[in-house]
């Protein structure tokens, strides 16, 4: 994988989604610099789970411009977005339990594949030295997220937070310029979510990747990201450097209301990016970011 000076920009434009007159996006922009991690955060339902749909080929907006390196996204199938860089993960895991890590990840490298499939099942030379080209890398990717010793387990056996890290690999395997992370640590422990933290970095400092990333855990989001965007009920209410997002009054608003004489809540003070993030038990969470965890993600 090349540098981040080589990777483009991811422009989003003016992003309107509607559903049977609801609108789940509301004229969103944003953009995401070559070699940085981006934030997109907001309480339950305010569309970031959409704005992924939006930019790996699920869902088509009705109005606005989705630009990666100059190449417009809107309308493209999945498949030909991740032939263009762009890789996700998924809210819920997306693996095949049965089926070992190895193989998993290699499904990562079906649109790199060029035996075909009669070249593969014939066992034909070119399509033999292809195959073990993809393997090699499959194995340099996993030890580098460090799970080399998983590759020959089914990865429904794996325990919850090594396949997050599996289907960060498998993401990892289309050779992305940018990678979309959809709450990569959601259901997490401190250890697990630690381990995450460490990988991100590694990813953006070690190959270069831009990453967006959709998170609610703030201890994360405020440790590692480069910038950060605030959607609440489908618009962008803020932009900018974590320390000066977390300070706005729109957020604070967002997250916690005001109080009782209209005062909002003072907004909580930034971990430091030297370290893993920690993960806030309910008594040391700022009530600046609190929300009700209870409640379904949304869709």
């Amino acid at each position: 994988m090349s540098g981040a000076a080589s990777h483009p920009t991811l422009a989003v434009s003016g992003i309107t989604v509607r559903f049977a007159g609801l609108t789940a996006l509301d004229d969103v922009s944003f953009e995401v610099e070559p070699g940085t991690v981006h934030a997109l955060i907001g309480p339950n339902g305010a569309g970031k789970s959409t704005m992924f749909n939006v930019l790996s080929g699920v869902y088509r907006p009705v109005a606005g411009s989705v630009s990666f390196g100059g190449v417009e996204l809107v309308g493209l199938p999945p498949h030909a977005i991740a032939g263009l860089g762009v890789a996700r993960t998924f809210q819920n895991i997306a693996l095949f339990p049965a089926a070992t890590v190895e193989e998993n990840l290699m499904l990562g490298r079906h649109h790199l594949t060029r035996a075909g499939f009669i070249g593969a099942g014939l066992r034909l030379p070119f399509a033999i030295r292809e195959d073990r080209r993809h393997r090699a890398r499959v194995t340099e990717i996993a030890e580098f997220l460090g799970i080399g010793g998983l590759l020959q387990l089914p990865a429904g056996d794996l325990s919850y937070g090594d396949q997050k890290r599996v289907e960060m690999a498998r993401a990892l395997c289309v050779e992305p310029a940018i990678l979309l992370l959809d709450e990569p640590v959601a259901g997490m422990d401190a250890a697990e979510t630690g381990q995450v933290a460490t990988a991100i970095r590694d990813i953006r400092e070690g190959l270069g990747i831009s990453i967006l990333l959709v998170e609610h855990d703030m201890g994360l989001v405020m440790g590692i990201a480069d910038r950060v965007t605030v959607l609440d009920f489908g618009r962008r209410i803020a932009d900018g450097a974590p320390a000066r997002v977390r300070s706005d009054p729109e957020v604070i608003r967002a997250y916690l209301g005001t109080g009782h004489n209209g005062a909002a809540a003072p907004a909580a003070t930034p971990p430091s990016a030297s370290s893993p993030p920690p993960v806030p038990s309910p008594a040391d969470a700022s009530p600046a970011w609190a929300w009700n965890e209870n409640e379904e993600p949304p869709s």
